[in-house]
């Protein structure tokens, strides 16, 4: 069987232990009671005013990773209690960011699992598995950072690049669609799907294989495909001049993190990934657009409405997926819809996301590859900074000033938190290297003394190597008000609460509880693997839970 649904070996429903016989039963009242409400367009739009749930995966549309929740305060935060662990069956990386949804948890275990938990207790209830190909090579780790709900149907991709709707209530898959056919040259399906009026959006990975990335929009009900906008542009197409030869044909720019959406403008916006190949960019000479770039795109149709491109001809393979950050705030006198992003290239940027004006830029980590930015956002480069048959030693490395790993805005303390990688270089080599259908078209290689592993904590290396830390920016000046450092460097995401608490963690396996308001340490617990997910929180039978992944199990942490 490709598919299999396996129900929990015990299913407990009123504290009673249910054999196997009655499990049908149990899950009819499990499907009859557990979804008060369908998840439509309305409740998607108002996520922020329902903080019990976690409804897509950056929380809400503008994906400020930002919880209304005050129950866990920067008072009581030091009284957490570990109230279930789940374990995953594999020993991949665990990315993923839960959903909660009107009492369930729904999470997926790498590589491709799709489990709904109690999320009181951790109980599973019933488990999708996608059974994938026994040769498939992703680029970075057999991953799945989550799903989507619309109506009570979950919507998830597979790494051989299936998208597949399942019954929120009983696991039963309702349908399934091949987005890439040939998936063995290199795409990929990580990315958690966006839904934005019975759309369900996702975009393929695997810009290290010389894909033509693209990011398409699959009709809710039946899985047809309603539109698909190219990052990389063919003839014809606007952006196509800035790549020179036949380079489009294998430029990458994948998508592999999950975007933002403002219903009153009605656009949606989507961070695009690295050129290819990744560190010889004399074969694809121009701009190269879209990547490394923010598109805003009308999620109705697809269309293109503006574009800004953070490291135009990128040579260091610092992919523009980070995530778009969206905020009402006043600018210069004046009330501005905004977006905040922490780029991996080292500067902070916020742009009007209305019409994609630029209007601040700023490094927020060491940078040596740039003298600045022009007064239209673009880098003035420096010559001689680039990959080299030698070797170059740029600041920031490879890994970026910051990376995937979300971060997040506090309406409250107005405060843009990140983690960030500080000091942190890579030495950047390229080499002549052939396109081959299915194989890493990388045309270099960067060797840094920072592991890209969990391994780093075993290595020898002195304070030059950088540090990880979590930095609170001003987001109207790109200042610095406060900094958290770690001892190693951090593949967490953030979380921030209405009391003011600000949850991280580190890749040595320690979660944090910080003030949001100056960066003091209130509380931390050793977890034993890396942390490379992001925090939520949600709240169930009155108790407010945070949940983390570390190593390959989901915590779970409430207070007494």
């Amino acid at each position: 069987m490709p598919h299999s649904i396996r129900v929990a070996e015990s299913l407990l429903f009123g504290g009673v232990s249910y054999p196997m016989a009655m499990r049908p039963a149990f899950l009819a009242i499990l499907a009859a009671t557990c979804l008060c409400a369908q998840v439509d367009q309305e409740r998607l739009n108002h996520a922020a005013s329902e903080p019990a749930n976690w409804l897509t995966y950056n929380g809400t549309y503008f994906s400020q990773h930002f919880s209304g929740l005050t129950g866990i305060n920067r008072y009581n935060v030091d009284e957490l209690e570990l109230q279930w662990v789940y374990q995953a069956s594999s020993t991949d990386k665990f990315q993923a960011t839960p959903l909660v949804v009107d009492g369930l948890m729904y999470i997926t275990e790498p590589p491709n699992k799709l489990v709904a938990l109690d999320p009181t207790t951790g109980r599973e209830f019933w488990i999708f598995e996608h059974e994938l190909p026994e040769r498939i090579y992703p680029c970075c780790g057999r991953v799945n950072r989550g799903a989507a709900i619309w109506g009570d149907t979950l919507y998830w991709g597979t790494l051989d690049a299936e998208l597949i709707a399942v019954d929120a209530k009983t696991g039963n898959k309702v349908w399934q669609t091949t987005v890439v056919e040939d998936f063995e040259r290199g795409y990929a399906l990580t990315v958690a799907p966006l839904i934005i009026k019975d759309k369900v959006i996702v975009g393929t990975a695997g810009g290290e294989f010389g894909i033509r990335g693209y990011l398409a929009a699959y009709d809710a009900a039946t899985g047809e495909e309603a539109w698909r906008f190219y990052t990389i542009p063919g003839p014809g197409e606007p952006g196509h001049e800035t790549w020179e030869n036949d380079a489009w044909k294998t430029g990458g720019g994948s998508i592999w993190l999950t975007g933002s959406y403002d219903p009153e403008l009605n656009l949606t916006y989507w961070g695009v990934g690295n050129p290819a190949p990744d560190w010889n960019p004399d074969v694809r000479p121009g701009d190269n657009l879209y990547t490394d770039s923010v598109i805003a795109l009308d999620p109705d149709t697809g269309k293109l409405k503006w574009h800004f491109q953070f490291t135009p001809h990128d040579e260091w393979d610092w992919d523009a997926v980070q995530i778009p950050v969206l905020a009402d705030m006043e600018w210069e006198g004046e009330q501005r819809k905004l977006m905040l992003w922490g780029n991996r290239n080292g500067f902070f940027y916020v742009l009007d996301r209305e019409t994609g004006e630029f209007l601040l830029g700023k490094p927020f980590v060491k940078q040596t590859w740039a003298a600045g930015l022009d007064e239209d956002g673009r880098p003035v480069k420096i010559p001689g900074r680039g990959p080299s048959s030698e070797g170059t030693k740029t600041w920031p490395g490879v890994q970026g000033g910051t990376n995937w790993y979300a971060p997040s805005f506090s309406p409250l303390t107005k405060l843009f938190y990140l983690p960030v990688w500080e000091g942190y270089y890579s030495v950047y080599y390229k080499w002549d290297q052939p396109y081959e259908p299915g194989k890493r078209y990388l045309g270099g290689v960067p060797r840094s003394p920072v592991s890209a592993t969990s391994r780093r904590r075993f290595m020898t290396y002195t304070e030059d190597d950088g540090y990880g830390a979590v930095r609170a920016l001003n987001p109207l000046t790109g200042e610095m008000e406060w900094e958290f450092s770690m001892t190693d460097v951090t593949d967490s995401g953030l979380l921030s609460t209405a009391s003011n608490v600000l949850f991280s963690g580190s890749r040595e396996g320690h979660f944090y509880a910080l003030d949001a308001t100056d960066g003091t340490l209130l509380w931390k617990r050793y977890l034993g693997g890396q942390i490379g997910a992001s925090p939520i929180t949600y709240e169930a039978g009155g108790r407010q839970y945070v949940t983390i992944a570390s190593g390959h199990a989901v915590f779970t942490f409430a207070l007494p």
